[in-house]
C-alpha cells in the first residue's frame, strides 16, 4: 500500500507528468519530434528541452543547489525562443538523457529539503521571489501537465496518436469509423450553434 505523505503525493505527480512528455516522442522520427506544428512553432522535442531548463532552474538555482551542466539556451543572452526547439546538431538522445539527469537532480532537492524550505525565484518580481520547495514543486506539476497536453495535441496532429499515458489512454474505445463520426457531429453541432439567433 502506497503511502500518501505530502512529498509522496507531489513526487507522484511530478513523475507522472514527466512521463507523459517523454513517451509523446515514442515511435517517431526525428523530423516528427521536431517538427513544428503551430504557428507559434510548438514541437515535441522542444517541450523537453524547455522543460529540462525550466526543472534545472527551479529545482537548481532557486535553492542553492545549481545543475552542473551548462544550459546555454537559457542564458540572458540566448535568442528568444533557443530553449522551445532543437538544433539539428542536438539529437533526442542529448535532450532526454540531459532531462533525465536534471530528474535526478531535482528529485535529490525535494527528497533533501523540506517542503517549507524557503528559496529565491530571481525571475520573479521582487514581492514574490521568497518562496516554499511545496510552492515550487506544485508550480512545475503545473507547467509540466500545460506542456504535457500541448504534446498531447501536437503528437495526435502527427500521426493520430492520444492519449493520457501509455498504460491508459482514457480515451473512449471507438474505431477510425466512430472517431470520424464523433467528430463529424461535433462539426454539425458548431455549425448550428453558429447559425443560431440566442448566440450572438
Amino acid at each position: 500500500m502506497m503511502t500518501w505523505d505530502a512529498k509522496s503525493v507531489l513526487r507522484h505527480y511530478l513523475r507522472q507528468a514527466r512521463e507523459a512528455l517523454l513517451w509523446k516522442l515514442e515511435g517517431l522520427s526525428e523530423y516528427d519530434v521536431r517538427r513544428p506544428l503551430t504557428p507559434t512553432g510548438t514541437n515535441l522535442l522542444g517541450l523537453v528541452k524547455h522543460m529540462s531548463g525550466v526543472e534545472a532552474g527551479y529545482f537548481g538555482e532557486v535553492f542553492g543547489r545549481p545543475f552542473a551542466e551548462p544550459r546555454p539556451w537559457m542564458g540572458m543572452d540566448a535568442e528568444p525562443n533557443s530553449d522551445m526547439w532543437a538544433t539539428a546538431d542536438e539529437s533526442r538522445e542529448d535532450i532526454v538523457g540531459f532531462y533525465r539527469r536534471v530528474w535526478a537532480h531535482a528529485d535529490a532537492t525535494i527528497d533533501e529539503l523540506e517542503l517549507d524550505t524557503i528559496g529565491e525565484v530571481q525571475w520573479w518580481s521582487p514581492e514574490r521571489r521568497q518562496v516554499p520547495l511545496h510552492l515550487i514543486v506544485v508550480h512545475v506539476i503545473a507547467e509540466l501537465n500545460r506542456h504535457a497536453g500541448h504534446a498531447d495535441i501536437v503528437r495526435e496532429l502527427i500521426d493520430g496518436a492520444a492519449g493520457l499515458r501509455r498504460d491508459n489512454d482514457n480515451l473512449p474505445q471507438g474505431d477510425q469509423e466512430w472517431w470520424a463520426d464523433y467528430r463529424s457531429r461535433l462539426e454539425a453541432a458548431a455549425h448550428k450553434a453558429a447559425q443560431s439567433p440566442s448566440h450572438p
